[in-house]
């Protein structure tokens, strides 16, 4: 395995009493007092929330393992408690987990917990180092936070690019007052996979930090706007619409596709018109579905008739997936642990660190449950038994992934947990910028110092409404991830906390600063988010 690189040993160094510290200002002396993240203010906030007084007491043992993909291939990697994804973790709405991280990974290499999704006390928000110490190896770190609202969700570390590796997990909260009728839930997590087959992700980051050199791609400013030009969520016409003919065309490995050539780690030419161009950089070998490549699935029994709700987490690094059922519609429910408008759909489009909730009544057979690595030519693949028959090929096409296809955008909040019209108070306009060509991603043109990380914070007052503009100069695709809150697209669309921000365009989110710290704002493309797209969003004192 990688020695510990220097992010690693920056963030071992760096600890909350630093982070607070460097709250009270800038090395320019001008950044505005800011909450800390165990201040008074956080605590007034977290003793709010509706508890059960029921603790779920664990410990999560970060540590090489050597797993088993299916089909004879393994791969060396970290992962928590010896699998990937790791053991599901399930609580009620209210309910307290209390979570001890032990690392046990190799070369001192630090690690944290990041609870994707979750609005809890900024302290315990596991991204260093606003918040925490990164976690040494040898050593533990005591997680305890309230998790009070119900959904799907799911934890990784937030160091490096770790989470790219196997180090992740689902987290469900329970609704003590489930309104959904369903007969059994079925948790499917999805990841592009290269770790200890090909390298590992710091090699793949060592490469892409290299840039493309003189070849043409991610910097072309000349590439006109599709921007509607109006303030809100527009994708452009990606959802709601006939898919047929496909975007991505075969299953084949990268490779082998005549469009995706690659160079080493990096992928050339995936494309994809749904996604707005540039697919994606990583060439990955395998595309998993809990933790099983195609030819060897994760397979779901259960009686045909029956209704049964799927939760589907994407954990990859760099993959978007397009997701069907074989010969099912699906009907969404949620996205990002929120509830929707109930939309039925043939497909759905899921970014890196989002998660969506469907609803299925089963035939009687076999179906291919496919997640098609969106631009990238190459599928994830599970199965549904009701009944006899073949397993499906891991090469299968269902048509439904051509067919009528949703993404958040085209979803609208259902009533209970739209916002109520506001004015906002605060708007800050968040321009993703960079390339491939240099490799440069950064928010507002700057890259995230991790050596002084609240030295340009995006900063909100507690209890205001606030506007995000993301607006994309780039010519790639952004996944975009706010930690400690959950926000809408545009007036009426669903509450998310990770959106798809196409190349060009503009997404604008709303949100209630109503959790006070300091949080982190960054793509989850895993890759760009360690280049440096990621900035501070802090509360002032």
């Amino acid at each position: 395995m990688n020695s510990m690189n220097r992010r690693s040993v920056l963030l071992a160094g760096l600890g909350v009493a630093g982070a607070g510290a460097l709250a009270a200002c800038s090395s320019s002396g001008r950044t505005p007092a800011l909450i800390s993240p165990s201040g008074s203010a956080v605590i007034a906030a977290d003793q709010k929330r509706t508890r059960t007084g029921r603790t779920h007491e664990l410990t999560l043992t970060a540590a090489q393992a050597k797993l088993d993909l299916g089909a004879g291939i393994t791969a060396g990697t970290w992962a928590f408690d010896g699998q990937t994804p790791g053991k599901e973790l399930r609580v009620s709405a209210g309910d307290t987990l209390a979570a001890t991280l032990s690392n046990q990974l190799p070369d001192q290499t630090a690690t944290s917990i990041h609870w994707h999704g979750i609005a809890l006390r900024n302290d315990m928000d596991g991204a260093p180092p606003a918040v925490q110490r990164a976690v040494r190896a040898g050593r533990n770190f005591a997680y305890r936070f309230t998790a009070d609202a119900p959904g799907t969700y799911f934890f990784h570390p937030h160091v490096g690019v770790q989470l790219d590796r196997g180090l992740y997990a689902p987290l469900i909260v329970e609704d003590p007052r489930e309104p959904l009728s369903y007969d059994e839930e079925w948790v499917v997590a999805l990841d592009d996979w290269l770790d200890g087959v090909t390298g590992t992700p710091d090699d793949v980051f060592a490469e892409l930090r290299q840039g493309m050199g003189g070849m043409h791609m991610g910097e072309d400013s000349s590439r006109p706007s599709r921007s509607s030009g109006h303030e809100g969520h527009d994708m452009g016409d990606m959802g709601g619409m006939d898919m047929s003919g496909g975007m991505d065309g075969t299953s084949s490995s990268p490779s082998a596709s005549p469009s995706g050539a690659s160079m080493g780690f990096m992928l050339m030419g995936a494309q994809s018109r749904l996604l707005g161009g540039d697919a994606g950089d990583v060439n990955y070998p395998y595309h998993l579905v809990n933790g099983r490549v195609p030819a060897d699935p994760a397979v779901f029994r259960i009686k045909p008739g029956k209704r049964v709700r799927l939760r589907l987490i994407n954990a990859g690094g760099d993959t978007a997936y397009r997701v069907a059922l074989g010969g099912h519609k699906l009907t969404i429910t949620h996205t990002d642990g929120f509830p929707v408008r109930h939309q039925q759909v043939d497909a759905l489009l899921i970014g890196m660190g989002e998660r969506y909730d469907v609803l299925v009544t089963l035939d009687d057979g076999v179906f291919p449950l496919v997640a098609s690595a969106e631009g990238k030519n190459a599928t994830g693949m599970a199965v549904i038994r009701t009944g006899s028959g073949s397993t499906p090929k891991a090469t299968v096409r269902p048509r439904e992934l051509d067919g009528m296809l949703m993404a958040a955008a085209q979803l609208h909040a259902a009533d209970d947990v739209r916002l109520v019209p506001k004015k906002a108070d605060r708007v800050h306009r968040i321009e993703l910028t960079g390339g491939m060509m240099t490799y440069n991603w950064a928010i507002n043109g700057k890259r995230f110092d991790m050596n002084n990380p609240t030295a340009n914070p995006i900063t909100v007052e507690q209890g205001q409404r606030v506007r995000l503009d993301f607006v994309n100069t780039t010519t790639m695709w952004h996944p975009m991830h706010l930690h400690g809150h959950t926000y809408q697209l545009g007036g009426s669309g669903p509450r998310k906390d990770t959106a798809i921000v196409l190349p060009k365009e503009t997404v604008s989110v709303f949100f209630d600063a109503d959790n006070p710290g300091q949080w982190m704002l960054h793509c989850h493309n895993a890759y760009h988010g360690e280049a440096g797209m990621m900035a501070l969003l802090a509360y002032q004192a």
